[in-house]
């Protein structure tokens, strides 16, 4: 498949997951931007993704996912520097072990996992509806099945779990998605969430380091390779077969079925609603 003169966004693509998913657009041809924390960072896997795919086009922007503002000024500098975006690839995530707060003043998950993509996209769509046929992709996690949206501590400052607060995230984000899915009807702008599954990411094997020494066991025998967990965004990016699809939730690059919470509707609305009030208040 040839990208050439598609232009695609790949936000947390310095290691990992991300950064396979810009290497496989770039060595199709794809005028690949990815997202990096810092400059240093940015330059050194630039080089390398150069060195793999030898695409030129690739280049990088730096962000701060857990600074609102930062998301802001990279949707500027974005829409500054190009006419189009054919895909906007919302991967950047964190899992954190204890409670931290965003320079916003929100919880570390749910600010990068959740509010960041979610005033990202927004931001961009009107890029992604002038250059329609066009894609979003949320990369989820089949935890967000354990997820539960809970409006009185969304912050989890009364209580902190580390999978409960991961999982809401990644529940609020799917729900984001169905209900953009719904909002971007008739415009040509397809949107999407994924489950890339238990991958071999740095944030997977820290995560596992707490397990039982069993299912730990069990998780690195059965973890894929990061390659292979980008396979179902680098499909939903650029696939004639799901160009039409949209508010679907998929894993291995087929249509699964999410949780009965991320199909509610009226929660999605009610996320949605109190998410622009969010999101409004710190800008």
């Amino acid at each position: 498949m040839n990208l050439k003169d598609k232009v695609y966004l790949v936000t947390g693509a310095t290691s990992g997951i991300g950064k396979e998913t810009a290497t496989a657009l770039s060595a199709m041809g794809g005028n690949v931007v990815f997202t990096a924390r810092s400059a240093k960072k940015g330059e050194e896997t630039l080089k390398e993704i150069v060195s793999r795919t030898g695409n030129n086009q690739t280049s990088f922007l730096v962000v701060d996912f857990s600074s609102l503002s930062s998301v802001r000024q990279l949707a500027c500098d974005f829409a500054r520097t190009h006419n189009r975006l054919d895909a906007l690839i919302n991967n950047a995530g964190v899992m954190e072990h204890e409670r931290k707060v965003s320079r916003d003043g929100f919880e570390m998950d749910f600010a990068v996992n959740y509010l960041a993509p979610f005033l990202l996209t927004k931001l961009l769509l009107p890029l992604l509806k002038s250059s329609a046929p066009s894609r979003i992709v949320n990369v989820s996690s089949s935890l967000h099945g354990q997820g539960k949206i809970n409006f009185e501590d969304m912050q989890s400052g009364h209580s902190f779990d580390l999978y409960k607060t991961y999982a809401q995230s990644k529940l609020a984000l799917i729900l984001f998605t169905k209900k953009l899915a719904h909002e971007l009807s008739g415009t040509g702008v397809t949107a999407n969430a994924l489950n890339p599954g238990v991958v071999t990411t740095k944030m997977t094997l820290k995560n596992i380091e707490h397990m039982n020494p069993i299912i730990r066991f069990f998780y690195q025998k059965t973890a894929l390779s990061v390659k292979r967990g980008a396979e179902t965004s680098v499909y939903l990016a650029v696939s004639p077969e799901v160009e039409k699809i949209t508010g679907e939730y998929f894993e291995d690059k087929k249509i699964k079925k999410s949780s009965s919470l991320s199909k509610d509707n009226a929660l999605a609305e009610k996320i949605w609603n109190f998410t622009e009030k969010l999101v409004g208040r710190t800008l």
